[in-house]
């Protein structure tokens, strides 16, 4: 009786916007409601199927929290059983091996409550980024995206400590689609230079090797992934140096050296060369998916 109270309930304000507000505002609203009861069915149709494939003894809120669409919606309805600070510190623990590539570490300064239209997450910045800005940046993005990932109710955060350059703490903006969610065709034209979209990498694509080197395609642009012991990096496939591709590139423990210049590059140190640094592409990798995200800029470059 309340389901069917509550849908009368809708179809009446529906009745009442398309009067006030005119039939287009009425078709808007439509589908405004078919999304969420998309979105709705699509998390309740996953809990049912995880609580019913989850071995004997399972614990029911950590098989459902486990599942991102699940999380969040336990998570916008206040019933998830991690607090925001608790899954925050979850997702910085996911990007620290990243930020060691960067010779870099992250803390919490502050967790500010309700703010303007959510919390405010305050971060500092140890050691990162020295002396190479677009290190800094992939940084912030890897960071953005983890915690947009685990605790998706912060709004902003703040980040201090960002390197020589930039004495002023950023704001970065925590989108309000899912990370993963590409930009779209029209993106690679238009993005903004300072902004990222999040991409899969297939199972095929990464090397599997260690101290191995493997060229992907993501979005029409060529990166080149590392593997070293512990880690899994990835760069635009670009020497700054004299412009080659680094398909043919030599590993020498950690120094990557270019077929065309010989240049070198430290690939566990973000890239850095003696003349130039290698473009680093924030990645992410976790539970056996691996995802990168590629800048405005980036997207928007020549080859």
């Amino acid at each position: 009786m309340a389901g069917q109270q509550t849908g009368e309930r809708i179809e009446a304000l529906l009745d009442e916007l398309a009067q006030r507000a005119g039939p287009r505002a009425r078709e808007t609203a439509d589908e405004l409601v078919r999304a969420l009861v998309e979105f709705y069915g699509e998390g309740l149709a996953r809990a049912v199927r995880l609580l019913g494939s989850a071995p004997a003894g399972a614990d029911p809120l950590a098989v459902l929290t486990a599942d991102e669409l699940v999380g969040d919606l336990l998570i916008l309805h206040d019933l998830h059983p991690e607090d925001t600070a608790t899954r925050v510190g979850r997702a910085l623990d996911k990007v620290r091996p990243y930020l060691g590539s960067h010779a870099g570490d992250v803390e919490v300064a502050g967790l500010d409550p309700e703010t303007d239209g959510g919390p405010t997450l305050r971060l500092r910045l140890r050691g990162s980024c020295e002396g190479c800005p677009s290190s800094t940046q992939t940084v912030r993005w890897t960071i953005e995206e983890a915690v947009a990932r685990l605790a998706p109710e912060i709004a902003h955060i703040e980040v201090e400590g960002v390197g020589p350059q930039e004495e002023q703490p950023a704001l970065l903006q925590i989108l309000p689609h899912r990370p993963d969610d590409g930009p779209g065709p029209a993106a690679p034209g238009g993005a903004a230079p300072d902004e990222a979209h999040w991409y899969p990498i297939g199972p095929g694509a990464p090397p599997a090797g260690e101290r191995s080197t493997a060229v992907a395609e993501v979005s029409g642009r060529a990166l080149l992934l590392v593997r070293l012991p512990g880690g899994l990096y990835a760069y635009r496939d670009r020497c700054p140096v004299c412009a080659a591709g680094l398909a043919g590139a030599a590993l020498d423990g950690d120094l990557l050296h270019c077929a065309e210049c010989a240049a070198a590059f430290d690939v566990h140190r973000a890239g850095r060369g003696d003349r130039a640094h290698l473009e680093p592409v924030p990645l992410l990798e976790e539970d056996g998916e691996i995802r990168v995200a590629l800048p405005g800029a980036l997207l928007g470059a020549g080859p």
